[in-house]
Formats: C-alpha cells, structure tokens, sequence
C-alpha cells in the first residue's frame, strides 16, 4: 500500500498551462551562479517589503540588464512617496546583482483568490494568537465570496500552544489537485509563533484555466 504523493500544485503544471518564474538561459558555468542571485533577490524583497503582500517575484534576464517582475497587492508601499523607495529598490537590486535591473511593479488585483497571500495573512494572525479555527474559516470564507470555486487550507504545528504538534486541514468547495487544466493555485508560508513554527498551506481552486490562456502557456511551452 503507497502513500499518497505529494507534490506542488504550481510545479506540477509549470510547462504546460503555468509558465516558469525565472525564464532565462546560460551555459554550464554561469547557470549555478544565476539560479542563486535569483533566489537572493526574491529573498532580499521578501524581506524588505514584508508587509508588501509580495506573493511572487518572476526574473527574466538578457545580456546586459535583468528584469524583475514584482506582483504586489500594495503596490504604494513599494513605490513609496515620488517614487523614493522603488528607485532604492533597484539601485539595492543593482548592488546585489552586479548588473543593470529593470523592475516592474504589478498589483495583485483580487488578494483573497491568491493562495500564497492568503496563506501569509493567516500567519500573520497566528502569530498574533488568533483562534487557528477562526482565522482559517475566516480566510476561506472570505476567498469563496471573491469568487473562488474551491479552498483548502491546512496548519500544522503546536496549534493554539499545545503540548503536541498537530495538523489540521479546512476546506471547502472543490480543490481537484489531478487536474492540470484546473487553475490550482498554492501558497505556503510559515508563522513564526513563541512556542514554535506553524506551516500554513492554502489551495484556491478557481476553475479551470481559460482556453486562449492555456493554449498560450502551451504554445510558449512547445517553443521552449
């Protein structure tokens, strides 16, 4: 008898009807080094700009400049007053990276159907020890009335303190996790708690993907 296997929702269909997060190509020697400064920078700005509801950064880069795609549900807080702290953001991109940074800003528009935000705002108010119980109906609540047709949210961990890490899972509506055409999304986060992590995971299933948006994504795939 097998266990079930897992795997993530968006990696499983990168290629076919989800598109990479970093698109770029280099040879054998620089390939390691740039896979990593990818990871610095999408670091850097989750650090940086925490409350800046940031739940995923895309790279693509040419000869001479790299460009960064930053989704954002608060795009003011990165752009900040003139835009002083987008300019402070790319100069600190520049330093990190050695080379010239294009970035665009781009806001998030529905914040509830985006797994990852969703799962982030949950942790926040773990950590600020709100009932577990409550916060994850709440969020889940709140996603089915944006229009999601399914949600699933699962926490575990030392839930509400107690001696025994634990997990629990919520859901509601449909989350078909075989479905490639299925629009899956996923997010994961962790809540850093006094008396221990707690992983968040949330599935936001909002139907199946639009015909003209999956023949892209596959079109672009086959060309790759």
């Amino acid at each position: 008898q097998l266990m079930g296997q897992k795997i993530n929702p968006i990696g499983f269909r990168v290629g076919i009807t989800e598109n990479w997060r970093s698109r770029w190509f280099a040879n054998k020697q620089t390939f390691g080094k740039l896979l990593v400064q990818d990871q610095h920078i999408r670091r850097f700005i989750k650090q940086e700009y925490a409350v800046a509801g940031i739940p995923r950064i895309e790279i693509e880069r040419d000869m001479e400049r790299v460009h960064v795609f930053l989704f954002t549900s608060r795009p003011g807080v990165i752009i900040g007053r003139k835009g002083a702290k987008v300019d402070k953001l790319k100069e600190d991109l520049e330093m990190l990276s050695g080379q010239e940074v294009k970035l665009e800003i781009r806001e998030v528009m529905n914040p509830e159907l985006d797994a990852q935000l969703v799962g982030e705002s949950i942790a926040q108010q773990l950590v600020k020890r709100a009932a577990f119980r409550r916060v994850m109906k709440q969020a889940i609540r709140t996603s089915m009335e944006k229009g999601a047709v399914g949600v699933k949210v699962q926490v575990s961990g030392r839930l509400g303190g107690s001696e025994m890490a634990r997990r629990e899972t919520f859901s509601e509506g449909s989350v078909p996790l075989q479905t490639l055409q299925a629009n899956v999304d996923y997010g994961f986060t962790e809540a850093r708690t006094t008396y221990g992590v707690i992983g968040v995971k949330c599935w936001i299933y909002k139907g199946p993907y639009q015909d003209n948006e999956g023949r892209r994504h596959a079109a672009h795939a086959k060309k790759g």
